[in-house]
């Protein structure tokens, strides 16, 4: 059977992000009112779980989310949504499915990655300029040929200084995938041969989301994994990242706003 047969990219869902919310509400007996204008996908949950702990953040009673909890911070005086531990490509663009119908209109993940190719920066932070589709929900949003990709208008906005000393990212191609524990030697040296940087498993489909709902989405990968291959492996840094992640929404939030 050719699963992309029926895939209809111009025409509208039956089932709708707004309706389910409407009944999560209902039952949920939710008020009505919206969530953050920026959200935040925290994949690994640490950031969440250091301002949860430092009595920085609070639970938002306006996410009406059947699976997840949605909590407020502030960064530089701004309100912030973050919500922890939305892993994987399908689970990722289901919630921002549901974070554009709440009051969000602009998203940035943040998720760890696994380095595919050592790159010529000492940063630890990746831009994602663009990312490999080898997951199954961007094909859902986009067609097969279609290029995963920042909008260009963020582009402009994000890259133009990445060169920078004081910047915290740089540039770069990612492969998300949707089986990592079937990241094969040989799929790792295709990526290598592709000029890809790391690894992940939310970049593509975000941005393939992104593009067919015209939403305003940005992605980074923190490299802080060889795969596992050596002992020592996945250290993000003081309080597992938290504070470099911080430091990056401050930065990314003066210019995307």
């Amino acid at each position: 059977m050719d699963l992309l047969k029926y895939k209809y990219y111009q025409t509208e869902s039956v089932f709708k992000p707004e309706n389910l919310l409407r009944e999560a509400k209902r039952q949920k007996e939710k008020k009505d009112c919206n969530v953050p204008s920026v959200c935040l996908l925290d994949p690994d949950g640490d950031l969440a779980e250091y301002l949860l702990k430092t009595n920085q953040a609070s639970l938002n009673e306006c996410w009406a989310c059947y699976h997840s909890k949605l909590y407020s911070f502030k960064v530089d005086g701004i309100e912030v949504g973050i919500i922890p531990c939305i892993v994987g490509s399908s689970y990722a663009v289901l919630v921002a499915e549901q974070l554009f119908v709440s009051g969000c209109t602009s998203l940035i993940s943040i998720t760890s990655s696994g380095i595919i190719n050592q790159p010529n920066s000492s940063k630890r932070f990746a831009l994602i300029t663009e990312a490999v589709r080898d997951e199954g929900t961007s094909y859902h949003y986009l067609p097969p040929d279609a290029i995963s990709k920042l909008a260009q208008v963020l582009y402009e906005k994000l890259a133009v200084n990445s060169a920078a000393v004081n910047c915290p990212y740089f540039e770069a191609k990612s492969w998300t995938t949707d089986a990592p524990y079937r990241e094969t030697q040989a799929a790792i040296t295709a990526m290598e041969k592709e000029g890809v940087c790391c690894v992940e498993m939310e970049s593509a489909a975000l941005y393939a989301f992104a593009e067919a709902k015209q939403k305003n989405v940005v992605c980074l990968a923190h490299l802080t994994n060889t795969m596992a291959q050596t002992e020592g492996d996945f250290e993000k840094g003081e309080h597992f990242g938290s504070t470099d992640s911080l430091n990056l929404l401050s930065y990314l939030l003066k210019r995307i706003l």
